[in-house]
């Protein structure tokens, strides 16, 4: 039920073409499908500012820009098309990479390093955000489904393997799994959804094409700061030994409720957490 609230939204009666037009715009010219470089290369004079030689301006309501049958021309197609290595997705990606790693490290009990390979990756946390915020061309409607699924992947595979440390109890890991799957699944619905016809697994696949942009509830950054908060209290009880206190039991309540709040928020606001990204 969770996913399928988050996975609903506007886009169930959106069209693809513009009013008057019955058929979806074509991505790119006949017979010219560039992979994601040599888009950008082919769209580089237009984000220099560059004036190519050819006709002069373009005047409103002439029709110039449209292809023949009256469809949009390859600049306004590749509207959707972006650059997905960005900085911040590089940051998400190694975040991605990591969480294997500190798997094994807690499995084999070596908290100390598993220490500091968590701190490298909430290190990682914090600077794709801060790139992100502070730099436009840093900013991608990928990444905003990146960060997120690296941060769900990164607590996972840590409350999994805490669990079987007998670090963690396994309800609330249970519970965080659950809800994570769900929100995990919505995702991959939405971009189903949002592609225009015809939907193609190369098209489903390819992280230059962007069809939505999601963004998280405030109450799911709280859940999420929380669940992080509660691994690094975790990975160093047995370094400092306190692994029986009452104040860690405490957290597990609290990020319990965080968790539930956070599915319901998703639940409640599943329409406003995901923006459709129309071909202007």
């Amino acid at each position: 039920m969770l996913a399928w609230r988050v996975a609903r939204g506007p886009w169930g009666a959106l069209r693809w073409a513009r009013p008057g037009r019955g058929r979806a715009p074509a991505p790119f010219p006949a017979g010219r499908r560039p992979g994601c470089l040599a888009e950008r290369a082919w769209l580089r004079p237009a984000v220099l500012g560059l004036r190519l030689p050819g006709p002069g301006p373009r005047r409103h309501g002439s029709g110039a820009g449209k292809a023949p049958g009256g469809r949009r021309g390859p600049a306004s197609a590749a509207s959707a098309y972006e650059n997905p290595w960005t900085i911040p997705n590089m940051l998400s990606m190694t975040r991605i990479g990591l969480a294997p790693v500190l798997g094994y490290l807690i499995i084999e009990e070596d908290f100390n390093v598993a220490l500091g390979v968590f701190a490298l990756a909430g290190l990682t946390d914090l600077l794709d955000g801060f790139i992100a915020r502070n730099w436009a061309n840093q900013k991608s409607a990928l990444g905003s489904a990146l960060d997120p699924l690296a941060d769900k992947i990164l607590i996972s595979v840590l409350y999994v393997s805490l669990t079987c440390a007998d670090l963690i109890p396994v309800p609330l890991t249970y519970m965080i799994i659950s809800r994570d799957v769900m929100l995990i699944a919505a995702v991959f619905y939405v971009r189903y959804r949002t592609l225009p016809t015809p939907r193609t697994l190369a098209k489903y696949f390819n992280p230059c094409y962007a069809t939505a942009r999601l963004k998280p509830t405030f109450i799911s950054k709280v859940n999420t700061a929380v669940q992080l908060i509660l691994v690094a209290a975790s990975l160093a009880a047995p370094v400092f030994n306190y692994a029986d206190s009452i104040y860690l039991q405490i957290l597990w309540c609290f990020t319990a409720f965080t968790t539930a709040a956070s599915a319901y928020s998703y639940y409640h606001y599943g329409r406003k957490t995901v923006q459709v990204i129309k071909d202007r």
